[in-house]
């Protein structure tokens, strides 16, 4: 099938016939696994497509095909981790430059950002995206990119990427987005104007709790070939068993999203009428501020949902007697997975600047998985039970 007739097919049927899902050479029914570091020169004249697999991998590169044809971008790099997928599309910026970043982002972006980049001369404004004046008043002579996460993680503030991007055109300022929470079958950063997506492949791309990967599409050849040059020259690449690995979960993207997000949207609900629960985070609630922003620019609500226990004792309390999510980092997996974010995804955050955007001590995030949703709710339940 050419390129033209996959993209004329629906997404569905994209996961599955992505241009490389049949081996040209065997007739094979998956990409095959080249575990080789290195390849043969057949002739010294005429070097072959791949010489080493830091800087290419076949693969890997069909995962990276394979992402950028889902992105709707025109290239696409794998990552040995979500957070050297970020550190590599930040270091796109150079020393002296600025960006502006939503305020309550995953904790190893902030991590990297005040901890590593700043000591580069790369600085960070962390702003309240749902409020544009706070973007706009950001900007300083040095701004050179917004870094935007949509969903954001854990309080799920919703920005307007469409917004955010045509002012960043207009300045001349290189917009990315971390896309993990909704994934390119959510949301379509790059036909709003997004240049650089990010993904923590890891998470609901992967789907298996077995996979640590990061992914970035670029929406020009211009940033492809930037990006490539880091990739290449930092040699954080992913390999070739894990990018198999990632392949083969994203195949069941749609129909495993499907399923956690009718479970989340039971769960959302059932939580927000619970007396002992003093605060739900989930867009897909009438009464979520970013409702229909969230609802403009995505096609679904997505599976992940934060409440608040009300302190961090009732919330420990509800991590030790829940039975069937697992207690973890991470989400997106075929599991439910609860997560605390004081101590786990945000702990590299001081605990003011914490609070300051809404991650309280009492906050815990819900990854909703494939199980049944009557029985995660009856488990919550029993869970929160004085």
């Amino acid at each position: 099938m050419d390129p033209k007739e996959i993209n004329d097919k629906q997404f569905a049927t994209k996961l599955i016939h992505f241009g490389q899902e049949i081996d040209r050479t065997t007739g094979a029914s998956s990409v095959p696994i080249f575990q080789a570091s290195t390849f043969h020169h057949f002739d010294l004249d005429n070097p072959p497509a791949h010489d080493y697999s830091r800087s290419g991998n076949p693969t890997r590169e069909a995962l990276e095909s394979y992402i950028a044809l889902l992105e709707g971008g025109t290239r696409g790099f794998a990552f040995a981790s979500g957070m050297a997928a970020i550190s590599t599309a930040f270091l796109l910026l150079s020393a002296g430059d600025h960006v502006i970043v939503t305020e309550d982002v995953y904790g190893g972006t902030y991590r990297l950002l005040t901890t590593v980049l700043n000591r580069l001369q790369i600085d960070s404004t962390f702003v309240d995206m749902t409020d544009f004046d706070q973007v706009r008043a950001a900007l300083q002579p040095n701004t050179k990119a917004v870094f935007m996460e949509t969903p954001s993680n854990p309080t799920l503030k919703i920005t307007d990427i469409g917004l955010v991007t045509s002012w960043a055109k207009e300045r001349g300022l290189l917009t990315m987005l971390d896309n993990t929470f909704m994934t390119p079958l959510r949301q379509r950063p790059i036909e709003l104007g997004v240049d650089v997506v990010i993904h923590s492949a890891t998470k609901f791309l992967s789907g298996h709790s077995d996979v640590l990967a990061g992914l970035i599409v670029t929406k020009d050849d211009s940033l492809g070939r930037r990006v490539k040059q880091l990739q290449n020259g930092l040699g954080t690449v992913l390999s070739a068993q894990e990018s198999w690995l990632l392949m083969r979960g994203m195949k069941t993207l749609q129909v495993r999203m499907e399923a956690s997000e009718r479970g989340a949207a039971q769960l959302a609900e059932w939580l927000d009428a619970h007396p002992g629960i003093e605060r739900v985070f989930y867009p897909g609630l009438a009464a979520h501020p970013g409702r229909d922003v969230h609802a403009k620019q995505s096609t679904s609500f997505g599976a992940v949902i934060s409440f608040d226990a009300g302190s961090g004792e009732r919330a420990r309390r509800l991590m030790s007697r829940v039975k069937l999510p697992i207690v973890a980092v991470s989400l997106g997996a075929v599991e439910s997975i609860l997560s605390y974010p004081a101590m786990m995804s945000h702990a590299a955050m001081p605990r003011d600047v914490r609070l300051a955007r809404g991650i309280t001590d009492g906050l815990v995030r819900y990854s909703v998985g494939l199980e049944a949703p009557e029985d995660l709710i009856r488990d919550l339940e029993q869970a929160l039970e004085e």
